[in-house]
């Protein structure tokens, strides 16, 4: 009983107490620190928790997915800026498309081409074309600008008021004469005709290239020659290896292209050919077969031949008039010299007169070597047996006769031509020319 008035925890000082019997003192142990400080905060609920966004450190390859994102936003507002444009615009180009279409419908179809003679004012003009001079009117949406005397013009069907520009200035017809790749032929596949050679390269040639021997020598080179003789004798030829030695512009016109239809038509174009010739110099007009516009002058009985008349005269006045052809040489081809007129042939316009005569023994030599130089012939040909025959020939003639005799090897299947092939050729080629009259007969 008295052990049990002691101290609450009785047992326990029996236990404090070691086996000598010796009573321990307890140690004082300080109180834990508090979890945590303040005031306990309750866990939200609700909406509010679930909007709140966790703070996270950005990484690498968030920065990747961001600027990745940041390039489709900015296409996105690119594109959208485009089709806001193209919302914008297109009121702007259905106007003009129908603006387009209107002036169409106001000019019609099809248009005709007429010169410009004289602006009246700013709305009204004087034009020339096939049917006439007319005093017209210029339509509000022609640029006035660009409008001066001398140039094509666009005319309604119908009234005849200006529509438009003809934009290209060259005629079309004259820029179809132009030379544009060189002839293949050269001064080696004439053969003989060494003095008219000469003379062509003195008169045409030589005062392009070197202008300054003439002054030196003070004289005034050449104007145009005139090639006359025999058909066949190689006049075109010559032209065509002067336009393949030269470098300078070749205008190529046949006489029958300069006769037009409707009046004036022939000396516009005479005109057109020596103006494009002289914006394009230093420059060569050849006129072959020119006695189709340069006959003698005589009474006309017809408007046709009255036109032609003014074709001629404005020829003569290109040759030599007030202007200055300058750094251009004219070249005529004809085979009736003297069916034409004189004022056509005399010194000023025409400086030399450049015959071409049937060719002789030694030129007719020449002319068989260089058209059989590529040919296979056979041991049996004589060449000589050909050339000195009594009969006349032209070099086209020899042409024919060489490509004639080729034809006949190959129509019996043979690789080379014979002597017999050249015979045969040649009694072919002069019967022909002959008009079918047999050699021998009625002479």
């Amino acid at each position: 009983m008295g052990q049990g008035l002691g101290t609450p925890g009785g047992q326990n000082q029996q236990g404090d107490q070691n086996p000598n019997g010796d009573k321990k003192e307890k140690k004082y142990e300080p109180a834990a620190p508090p979890a945590r400080v303040g005031k306990k905060q309750r866990k939200q609920k609700g909406p509010e928790a679930a909007n709140r966004l966790p703070t996270v450190t950005p990484l690498t390859k968030c920065k990747l997915r961001l600027l990745k994102l940041e390039r489709v936003k900015d296409y996105l507002l690119m594109e959208e800026e485009f089709v806001s444009n193209q919302e914008r615009l297109k009121p702007e180009e259905t106007a003009e498309e129908d603006r387009s279409k209107v002036i169409e419908d106001l000019r019609g179809s099809p248009l005709c081409v007429g010169n410009l003679e004289e602006l009246i004012d700013d709305n009204h003009a004087i034009v020339s074309s096939s049917s006439g001079t007319h005093y017209v009117g210029i339509m509000s949406f022609v640029d006035k600008d660009q409008l001066e005397p001398g140039c094509a013009v666009l005319l309604h069907n119908k009234v005849h008021s200006v529509v438009g520009l003809l934009q290209d200035e060259v005629d079309p017809m004259v820029s179809v004469m132009k030379v544009e790749k060189a002839p293949v032929e050269s001064y080696a596949d004439i053969g003989g005709l060494d003095s008219q050679i000469q003379e062509i390269k003195e008169a045409v040639e030589l005062p392009l290239t070197h202008p300054e021997l003439y002054e030196d020598i003070g004289i005034k080179p050449p104007k145009g020659v005139i090639l006359y003789g025999e058909p066949g004798t190689g006049k075109t030829l010559l032209a065509k290896a002067v336009a393949n030695s030269t470098s300078a512009t070749f205008l190529r016109v046949v006489g029958s292209e300069l006769i037009q239809k409707y009046l004036g038509d022939g000396p516009r174009l005479v005109r057109e050919i020596f103006r494009v010739a002289d914006e394009l110099s230093p420059s060569i007009v050849f006129i072959d077969e020119v006695d189709a516009v340069g006959t003698k002058r005589y009474d006309a009985h017809s408007g046709g031949e009255r036109e032609i008349q003014r074709t001629m005269l404005e020829l003569l006045n290109q040759l030599d008039g007030f202007d200055s052809r300058g750094d251009v040489k004219v070249i005529l081809a004809t085979n009736k010299i003297e069916s034409l007129d004189p004022a056509l042939l005399r010194p000023g316009r025409i400086d030399r007169k450049i015959e071409f005569p049937l060719p002789d023994i030694q030129t007719r030599r020449r002319i068989f070597h260089i058209h059989t130089s590529r040919m296979s012939l056979a041991e049996d040909v004589s060449l000589e047996e050909l050339v000195m025959t009594k009969d006349d020939y032209s070099g086209a003639d020899i042409k024919a006769i060489c490509t004639e005799a080729g034809l006949l090897a190959l129509r019996e299947r043979r690789m080379k031509v014979v002597h017999g092939d050249f015979k045969k050729a040649k009694e072919k080629v002069m019967y022909k020319k002959k008009q079918g009259v047999p050699e021998g007969l009625y002479l």
